[in-house]
């Protein structure tokens, strides 16, 4: 009588888990489920970022207006001011835009137009005045806007921080985001912390300048980065998993080979039994 391949079920999975072959299915296993769980973490914060980011969006989008200077100083602007509403009165320190290239609008790439603005108490601050289309001849061709208003005007935006600059080297008058130390460096102006972007503008004369095409409001879907971090998550245990059946798949192979009983877990084979008058019959 031939010995079982193994005996006890369990006992045989653990034995042959520890063979080198299958400690490295393994190791991959639990490589996988810690990748699978930090790219669930990633997800998960893009998640918390976009809800907070609505969370303030509807704390400050349509508040009140504050002082422009009660929101934005030198220091760079916190989170927690980010969309806040503003107002303040001064002049425009330049003639003429920045251009801020590949920028969308409503499905559309063109630029953003960016011009420092001098406050009554002389600080400066950056005011992205909306958007045009890219020029037919393309990107390198500035398309022809309407230029910031001359004399006072008091306008009313909301304050968002400075993006981190690309350092692409591109024409002047252009930049790649809009990055204030950058822009400073372009204006020759000290800006604030922070820049504006502009809902209306109004003339101290009355009435409202032209301005390039207001921007779309900012977007509120959170999008599927929630659910993306719950599947990641429930993805951890299938290389357990996988690794568990297929111990389990190739002992049964060779207890079939061996004609062996496959173990613990298996139904029994339970002998049939005879009965009298079968016996008489034979």
């Amino acid at each position: 009588m031939r010995a079982p391949i193994y005996d006890g079920y369990r006992g045989g999975v653990l034995r042959r888990l520890l063979t080198p072959r299958w400690l490295g299915a393994l190791a991959l296993a639990v490589l996988a489920a810690f990748t699978c769980y930090h790219l669930g973490q990633w997800q998960y914060g893009r998640y918390v970022y976009k809800a907070e980011r609505n969370a303030r969006l509807d704390a400050n989008y349509r508040a009140e207006p504050l002082p422009l200077t009660d929101v934005l100083g030198e220091g760079p602007l916190p989170i927690t001011e980010q969309w806040t509403r503003v107002t303040a009165t001064g002049a425009y320190a330049a003639t003429d835009h920045l251009y801020v290239r590949n920028r969308p609008n409503g499905g559309v790439y063109g630029f953003e137009l960016v011009t420092p603005f001098r406050l009554l108490d002389g600080s400066v601050v950056l005011v992205d005045r909306g958007w045009v289309a890219n020029a037919k001849e393309g990107a390198d061709v500035l398309p022809s806007v309407p230029l910031p208003p001359r004399g006072q005007v008091t306008l009313t935006g909301w304050a968002l921080p400075s993006e981190e600059g690309r350092g692409r080297s591109l024409p002047k008058g252009q930049l790649d985001a809009i990055n204030l130390a950058e822009a400073g460096k372009a204006t020759g102006e000290p800006l604030l912390g922070g820049y504006v972007l502009l809902q209306d503008e109004l003339l101290a004369s009355g009435g409202s300048p032209a301005r390039p095409q207001a921007l779309e409001p900012p977007d509120r879907s959170l999008g599927p980065h929630q659910a993306y971090a719950f599947q990641w998550w429930l993805t951890m245990p299938l290389g357990f998993v996988l690794v568990w059946f297929g111990i389990r798949r190739e002992l049964r192979l060779e207890a079939e080979e061996a004609g062996a009983p496959e173990g613990a877990g298996s139904t029994p084979v339970t002998p049939k039994k005879v009965r009298i008058w079968d016996e008489e019959d034979g």
